[in-house]
């Protein structure tokens, strides 16, 4: 019997390993084993809050593949699509301790990895049917040219099925040969959504507009129905054919780490309105699980379930 879901992802999982103390990676003696992945963050959270979701990817036949697949699992998503690769392995990475809330020092192992391998045999268009709504990220497709071939693939399908998407451009420059390929690749992606979600900067590189209300437009008038743009502390803005707003953010009193927070909103965001919650009240729960997110250290640690949410 096929499962039934409220949301399914795709994309890298990580291992991830952050330091227990401040300083360079060369001179870190001790790290704590965690779980990285935009996709995943959202998964978790979303599963959190008691939607029913799956997630799908490729691990390497290795520890941290078994690692990934168990704490996900752990979390209530759906693994049942995650393959085991027999040749290439699993992706990690060294995260440093953030020191006063500034954005933490990062490096990456990915190249060549499971999930880089990715590709259309992997998509099963039952268990996407059984969907409601698909949450993709420009991180998935920038990989490898087969995890941007399921990009468009997955949005194309879930689009002529009449289900909801949500596109996180999560720019990663690094992953591109040039600025110019990542913004005309990301946009073709993003004008197949329903709903995008860029940070203010991604969306001046994404639009070359500085305004988030000329951002906003920019997607509208190319079939998008939705855009909300991340402000930072100052919260979001939203904008749609009948209406637009900010949303203020909510004040933090000491930023641990700011890393998992565009993940954060990205549940709040997808979750109200996939309850039916107005746009007003959607993004006011983004920027509350955003806040949420970046009280503690770890990438998905500090996403809400149901109760803390209230």
């Amino acid at each position: 019997m096929q499962i039934q879901l409220d949301v399914v992802t795709y994309g890298e999982a990580l291992a991830l390993f952050v330091a227990d103390e401040a300083g360079d990676f060369a001179d870190v003696e001790k790290y704590t084993r965690r779980l990285a992945g935009a996709e995943t963050n959202v998964a978790i959270g979303l599963a959190r809050l008691g939607l029913k979701v799956g997630w799908v990817s490729r691990v390497g036949n290795d520890s941290f593949g078994r690692f990934i697949r168990k704490r996900v699992a752990q979390e209530g998503v759906d693994v049942s699509h995650v393959a085991t690769d027999p040749e290439f392995r699993t992706a990690i990475q060294l995260k440093a301790k953030a020191v006063d809330g500034a954005d933490p020092a990062i490096e990456y192992y990915r190249k060549g990895s499971a999930a880089s391998h990715l590709s259309q045999a992997d998509f099963d268009e039952a268990y996407f049917r059984s969907a409601r709504h698909l949450h993709a990220t420009g991180i998935a497709a920038a990989l490898s040219p087969s995890t941007m071939a399921f990009a468009h693939h997955a949005l194309d399908f879930m689009r002529a099925n009449g289900k909801t998407i949500s596109f996180d451009p999560n720019l990663r420059p690094m992953l591109w040969p040039s600025q110019e390929a990542m913004v005309h690749k990301l946009n073709e992606l993003a004008f197949k959504a329903d709903w995008v979600l860029p940070g203010v900067s991604e969306g001046k590189i994404l639009t070359g507009y500085s305004e988030p209300r000329d951002i906003a437009a920019f997607y509208l008038e190319r079939g998008v129905s939705q855009v909300v743009i991340k402000l930072g502390a100052e919260g979001a803005y939203f904008r749609n054919a009948g209406a637009e707003g900010v949303v203020a953010g909510v004040p933090v009193e000491k930023v641990i780490d700011t890393v998992g927070a565009g993940d954060g909103f990205a549940v709040g965001v997808i979750s109200g309105l996939l309850e039916g919650l107005t746009m007003t009240d959607a993004v006011a729960r983004g920027n509350r699980i955003g806040a949420f997110a970046i009280q503690v250290v770890g990438d998905m640690e500090g996403l809400p379930t149901r109760a803390q949410l209230g």
